[in-house]
């Protein structure tokens, strides 16, 4: 899958589910401070990316995801490995 599907696939949950304004979404927003995405709504994000992708994040793996970019790597890479 190309990274630019993903991040359509992101954003797209990012907007609709956890109501984030599309104004706020950048490749270098923060996911906590710029965001808002708070541990209730990275359940939500959990369960859409097992639902959209096929696979579970693991809470040690996300340890270095700060940014959306980040975010966004994180998950083509996992998607491109399977």
């Amino acid at each position: 899958m190309e990274r630019s599907e993903v991040i359509r696939i992101i954003n797209e949950f990012l907007i609709d589910e956890i109501e984030v304004e599309e104004n706020r979404i950048k490749e270098d927003a923060r996911l906590k401070e710029d965001l808002g995405i708070d541990s209730l709504d990275f359940v939500d994000v959990v369960v859409i990316v097992e639902r959209e992708f096929g696979f579970k994040i693991k809470a040690e793996e996300m340890a270095n995801v700060k940014t959306l970019s980040d975010f966004y790597n994180y998950i083509s890479d996992k998607v491109n490995s399977k």
